[in-house]
């Protein structure tokens, strides 16, 4: 079975079955039939193999980036212009989207860029409170409920195959943390290395983006330079 329909099974049978606290609601993108039908065209047109990939955990989906085409820091916008998928989604640009992007156009491009890596996240659904985005470590409530839940599907994604000696984590602070902490009680990688996440760069360090992308950069191509039989563009 090829990568791309092992993510799919993955994504299709995922079962959330942990309480959530009051106020706050599961945003699931793979429930949604047109969403559905984008994830199916991304993962076959760019995972139509059984390559060993490197992981990059963010956080988990938001409402305008992945919460909507259920690819990972790929808004509308990206899904049709950079990745080659037309799509009716209203075209709302989403400011992590806009870095990953750049970022993987510096690499090399789509094609070779999601020939060496596989994007994911700590926690593959959402959670809305308010109406506002919310991070599955923001109320401990949810992160002590979800735990079983982040562990087991980290665990069937390192199965994809995934690269078990490294992994990146975007976001250096709690989510590097959570993840650390799930990694250590259950020995998933060898190696975490963190990021600083796209949001944070947007938001806050903006005008230092094109440093930030070379130092990803320059963390992937190092990292895929010790994968037997594959190399980065350089």
């Amino acid at each position: 079975m090829s990568f791309s329909e092992k993510i799919l099974r993955f994504y299709k049978n995922l079962q959330p079955e942990f309480h959530l606290p009051e106020g706050v609601s599961l945003m699931n993108p793979f429930q949604n039939e047109v969403t559905w039908k984008c994830v199916q065209t991304f993962y076959r047109k760019f995972y139509d193999d059984s390559s060993s990939r490197i992981a990059i955990f963010g956080i988990n989906p938001g409402r305008n980036g992945a919460g909507v085409t259920g690819i990972p820091f790929t808004d509308p916008l990206r899904l049709s212009k950079e990745c080659g998928i037309p799509n009716d989604f209203r075209m709302v640009p989403e400011l992590s989207s806009v870095f990953v992007y750049q970022m993987i156009n510096e690499y090399g491009g789509v094609e070779l860029f999601y020939r060496d890596f596989f994007i994911t996240a700590v926690c593959p659904l959402g959670f809305i409170k308010n109406g506002k985005n919310l991070n599955y470590y923001d109320e401990p409530g949810l992160l002590k409920s979800s735990e079983p839940f982040l562990k087991l599907s980290i665990k069937k994604q390192v199965a994809l195959p995934v690269r078990k000696d490294i992994c990146f984590c975007l976001g250096e602070g709690k989510n590097f943390k959570c993840l650390s902490k799930l990694n250590d009680e259950s020995g998933f990688f060898d190696q975490i290395i963190a990021l600083a996440h796209p949001r944070f760069i947007m938001q806050y360090k903006r005008k230092e983006a094109s440093t930030y992308i070379s130092r990803y950069v320059g963390k992937f191509r190092k990292s895929i330079k010790k994968l037997p039989g594959r190399s980065s563009a350089n």
